[in-house]
């Protein structure tokens, strides 16, 4: 597939969001997780059917019930088939043992109840506080009010209901005309929505991400797409270097825009064209993710290049974008790339300081491992943008990779000094 070819035939859907791709709709209501009865906190995404579901979680140990749950659903291969999502927020349902366990399980019962599918043809998470006991009462009302008030309108709704301390929903859609013969006159759709702001470094995907499409996949090439979609996108993403109990990223896939036609193969040219898309979409998301970093005002992109391998280039990238000098030098408009070679130099990566650049905002300040004088007041036009790109070539190798963070500011104490108060 010519990618810059096929990157032409990419629209943007207006709006669009978890419900763009046919054969989806969702909700989003307030079931009583919290407090404020203006504040939605309960979502659900349902398809029409099970349909082919893919599924990637947290790797932290103290992952939390629903990710359990959820795990023990899809089954090793991570997939399967299912029919709705339920998420709530304002409390994370972590840390809370069998009890926690419970109610995740009780809440596919309910749900499964609703739509007349299998308890394990219903996925679940959750967000908020870790440590409290989640009541199945909010579960036991809200999900028929929820289903009650499902439509492929309500995307919008399902994205701002499982939010935390993010500042807006986060929702992306595109959609693009298949160029294979199997699939000519088939227009094929991926959106999604995420919510994540803080205690964001997965090594899976973020918070929670809810990804559908309406191609024709099966639930093993549908987790193909979505692990190296993830490798690529949200797993770059880093605004506080904590990884979250409770990361979740599910997509499904509901094969209605080519009803009736054999599923996309691993390899074939039908499925790098959705494997694109999906990239597509989860980057748009996962930068979402970073620029709305708990008390940010700047979108951090972290390009490294010449690393000798792609590993490498990564851990590099990470500590220049987990640096609390780097992010605050960004906060404070203070063009300062020795916190960058700082941060370099102690990530573990052999290269050597005489083969070192550093650009800023497309502005040479390092070559050769040594100052290049730059206009300091061109600088300071330059952080008015709202994303800061720094690139570092380390003169090392073939590897390279981008990494997405957010500045430091004052604001990210305050936020979670008062979270739980």
């Amino acid at each position: 597939m010519n990618v810059d070819e096929f990157d032409t035939k990419i629209r943007a859907v207006p709006d669009g969001g978890v419900t763009s791709a046919r054969g989806f709709s969702a909700a989003g209501i307030h079931a009583g997780f919290r407090r404020n009865p203006e504040r939605a906190d309960f979502a659900l995404l349902a398809a029409e059917r099970p349909v082919s579901a893919a599924g990637v979680f947290t790797t932290n140990r103290f992952c939390a019930a629903p990710v359990t749950v959820c795990r023990e659903h899809l089954g090793a291969d991570g997939c399967g088939l299912v029919q709705a999502v339920a998420v709530n927020s304002g409390n994370a349902n972590a840390a809370t043992g069998e009890p926690g366990l419970a109610v995740a399980r009780e809440t596919c019962d309910i749900v499964s109840q609703m739509f007349g599918c299998e308890p394990e043809q219903v996925l679940v998470a959750s967000t908020g506080v870790i440590g409290q006991q989640l009541d199945i009462a909010p579960f036991e009302t809200g999900v028929p009010a929820a289903v009650e008030q499902l439509s492929p309108a309500g995307g919008a709704a399902a994205a701002r209901a499982i939010m935390t301390t993010d500042t807006h929903p986060k929702e992306y859609a595109v959609s693009y005309e298949s160029g294979v013969l199997e699939y000519v006159g088939c227009t094929f759709t991926v959106g999604g929505c995420v919510k994540g702001s803080g205690m964001i470094m997965p090594n899976m995907a973020t918070m929670i991400a809810l990804i559908t499409t309406d191609a024709p996949v099966a639930p093993r090439t549908l987790h193909a797409v979505l692990a190296d979609c993830v490798a690529q996108t949200f797993n770059k993403v880093t605004v506080d270097s904590d990884t979250s109990t409770n990361d979740t990223c599910i997509m499904l896939a509901s094969g209605e825009a080519a009803p009736g036609e054999a599923p996309i193969e691993v390899g074939s040219e039908a499925y790098e064209e959705l494997a694109y898309a999906v990239r597509v979409v989860c980057e748009g998301l996962a930068r979402a993710v970073a620029a709305d970093g708990e008390g940010a005002s700047r979108l951090i992109t972290v390009n490294v290049t010449g690393a000798p391998s792609d590993a490498d280039a990564d851990a590099a990238a990470r500590s220049v974008a987990n640096s609390p000098l780097v992010k605050t030098a960004v906060a404070g408009h203070d063009c300062n790339w020795g916190r960058i070679a700082m941060a370099l130099g102690k990530c573990g990566v052999a290269f050597r300081q005489e083969d070192v650049s550093i650009d800023i905002m497309g502005i040479p300040v390092c070559r050769a491992g040594l100052t290049v004088p730059f206009d300091e007041d061109e600088a300071l036009r330059r952080f008015e943008a709202p994303e800061i790109v720094i690139s570092a070539d380390l003169g090392a190798g073939e590897g390279a990779v981008t990494v997405w963070t957010c500045d430091l500011t004052h604001d990210y104490v305050t936020i979670n000094g008062d979270y739980r108060t």
